[in-house]
């Protein structure tokens, strides 16, 4: 049992769930068969895969077209024609524990004892599921996001027996379908991502219902001061207030009284007009910033890190784990143990315990493994180790919000926030700060920079990670777009999706810029009452010239990437097919270039545009003197007198 032996895939299931799960199966490049117990439920689901893979080739977002994709995937109500020929089936069913063992009872009947059998349940335990099989080590859960095609994370959770074989063919089938797993290796209920949502809807739930607080507060507060994407109360209204109430029911938990009320009421979100907001006659979540002063946001968040601290004391995940399954699956600014540790896990700690005095109740009972941090000294960031350790990386990083690497001396660096479609928090600039003040750039000729997943370099300033920064800390130039303008060697920048606001801001204080031809570009923060920063009035105006410039920041318009090249913005625009091999051209010219040469071109030709042209030309005049005297100089001209190509050395 492992990836190579998965050709086949079955998916049980035509609704939201299992035609997502069914279509990017197929366009991962699998044969693939999906099965609902009725002709109009197939149809259905075989109709909503096919809009959206015609909306995916017209935005070309799919590397091949909608027709190869749909000719993959087969349908059927037959359940033994579906799996016969499966080499992995991935149960897509209504959340209801009988019909998972009537079907996985048939699964063993009709599948060979080699087939990898995989339930995408939410809420319902991997080992009840498995209750009705006799290879229940072959059994694992495969949770995916809604939806699918959009959400990139997937849990890959281990049941009671699932085999550790089976575990890693499902991590890595997951990772051959460009989606990003994380293990849970204990079958808890609510697995990573539910555990660590539980409090952030239930908690402000509690402070409700107890006076302590108002709906529109909490939502200000979490969204505004805290950053998160959505309030806990307008969320609760987006996935149905039922659904969290049935959750803490099925778990015995004590249930939030404004929850119950809800839920008695018939009023349960978006989907009857009428939830903690109202839909139909008002204007359903319009809380405003102001509104969220006085709310007691560490008591949310205290009580989610100690749910982490839980599950990693436990050995249900790591810590990279759980942040990556809250960023990815709930689209959370950072994730909550880096979260804990910035705040301090101290003051976690001594918030927990105090709650728990006062009220007795037991969600606030801090758990072992925060008290055991804690007792060692392991309380965050400032202590050098918390979740993570924060020990010499040498001499920048640990970095939470970016990737990067050093190969064949090109620092290719990734912007590392796909949830987010790669927003410049501020965390995130100071990570880019951080690595190319820090980096050794001996070993570099080039740099490149792009962004995480198939949507965006960046899609701007993540305005809601800099609520708690002195606003006039902001009128400061920032230093990540600057230390970026003034790295001593070339930096490019690779742009594919969308390049807006403070992500066009960072890709113009880069050297060169390569789009792919699906890109738009756009300075909207007119749009917000705001102006560019980070430099974007200034290098537009010095790149495109004060009509153009003027034209994109006072009408906040996008353009797109053929027009960006024909305004000079960018130095190519061509189609993603080609994207790769014309950035792999310019690297290489830059990768074999004379370091010291295209150091100081770079230096004299930025700096020569604030200057005089006497000026200017002053500057140049020293560095072309200064360069005739390098070795490098001595061995381009020999390479030229050889017709040979050089071997520069920085010399």
């Amino acid at each position: 049992m492992s990836l190579e032996s998965i050709d086949r895939v079955a998916v049980l299931g035509a609704g939201n769930m299992g035609h997502g799960i069914t279509e990017v199966t197929a366009m991962a490049g699998y044969d693939v068969t999906m099965r609902d117990i009725k002709d109009e439920f197939v149809d259905d689901g075989y109709e909503s895969i096919e809009w959206s893979l015609r909306k995916l080739e017209e935005k070309e977002m799919i590397d091949e077209p909608a027709d190869d994709v749909l000719s993959r995937i087969d349908t059927t109500t037959d359940l033994e024609a579906a799996v016969a020929d499966a080499d992995l089936v991935i149960e897509a069913a209504p959340e209801e524990l009988d019909l998972k063992h009537d079907i996985f009872s048939d699964l063993e009947e009709y599948t060979s004892e080699d087939t990898l059998l995989a339930t995408n349940t939410s809420s319902l335990p991997i080992t009840d599921i498995a209750e009705a099989v006799d290879t229940a080590e072959r059994i694992l859960g495969l949770h995916f996001f809604n939806p699918p095609v959009k959400m990139d994370l997937v849990e890959v959770i281990y049941g009671g027996e699932t085999s550790d074989e089976a575990a890693e063919a499902g991590y890595e089938w997951v990772e051959s379908i460009d989606k990003t797993p994380i293990y849970v290796r204990k079958d808890v209920r609510g697995f990573v991502v539910n555990t660590i949502v539980g409090p952030f809807g239930g908690e402000p739930a509690w402070m409700v219902s107890e006076g302590e607080a108002t709906i529109r507060q909490a939502d200000a507060a979490m969204v505004h001061q805290r950053g998160y994407p959505m309030g806990p109360f307008e969320l609760g209204d987006l996935t149905g207030i039922d659904v969290g109430y049935h959750v803490r029911k099925e778990a015995s938990s004590p249930i939030p009284p404004i929850m119950e009320e809800k839920v008695e009421a018939g009023e349960l979100g978006q989907k009857t007009g009428k939830g903690f907001y109202d839909y139909e006659d008002g204007d359903g979540a319009d809380y405003e910033p102001g509104e969220g002063e006085g709310f007691d946001t560490l008591r949310v968040e205290a009580r989610m890190i100690n749910r982490a601290a839980y599950l990693v004391g436990e050995g249900v995940a790591k810590p990279e784990e759980i942040d990556t399954g809250v960023q990815l699956g709930l689209g959370f600014p950072e994730g909550i143990c880096r979260r804990g540790d910035k705040i301090g896990l101290d003051t976690v700690l001594e918030k927990l315990e105090t709650l728990f005095e006062e009220t007795g109740a037991e969600r606030f009972e801090p758990h072992p493994y925060l008290e055991e941090l804690v007792e060692e000294g392991n309380t965050g960031e400032d202590a050098g180790a918390g979740f993570y350790d924060y020990g010499d990386d040498g001499g920048f990083g640990p970095f939470h919000n970016l990737n990067y690497e050093l190969e064949d001396n090109v620092l290719q660096v990734e912007l590392d926030r796909p949830s987010r479609m790669n927003a410049l928090s501020n965390d995130l600039l100071s990570e880019i700060d951080d690595l190319f003040s820090s980096v050794d750039t001996d070993e570099i000729r080039c740099a490149t920079i792009e962004g995480a997943g198939d949507q965006a370099f960046s899609a701007g300033a993540d305005i809601s990670s800099f609520s708690d920064v002195d606003p006039t800390d902001l009128m400061d130039v920032t230093p990540a777009f600057e230390t970026i303008n003034d790295f001593p060697r070339p930096v490019v920048a690779k742009i594919d999706g969308f390049c807006l606001g403070g992500g066009l801001e960072l890709a113009l204080s880069c050297d060169l810029r390569i789009a792919t031809e699906r890109s738009s570009f756009g300075v909207p923060e007119i749009t917000l009452g705001l102006i560019p920063g980070g430099g974007g009035t200034q290098r537009l105006t010095r790149i495109l010239g004060e009509t153009r410039a003027k034209e994109l920041v006072f009408r906040g318009n996008h353009i797109d990437a053929n027009r960006a090249e024909e305004w000079g913005l960018v130095n190519r625009s061509v189609d993603r097919d080609e994207f790769d091999e014309m950035v792999a051209e310019f690297v290489d010219d830059l990768r074999t270039g004379p370091p010291i040469g295209l150091k100081v071109a770079k230096k004299v030709m930025n700096e020569g545009q604030d200057a005089s042209l006497d000026a200017a030309l002053a500057m140049e005049s020293q560095g072309f003197g200064l360069l005739t005297s390098t070795e490098d100089v001595l061995e381009g001209t020999a390479a030229f007198a050889e017709d040979r190509d050089p071997e520069f050395e920085g010399k």
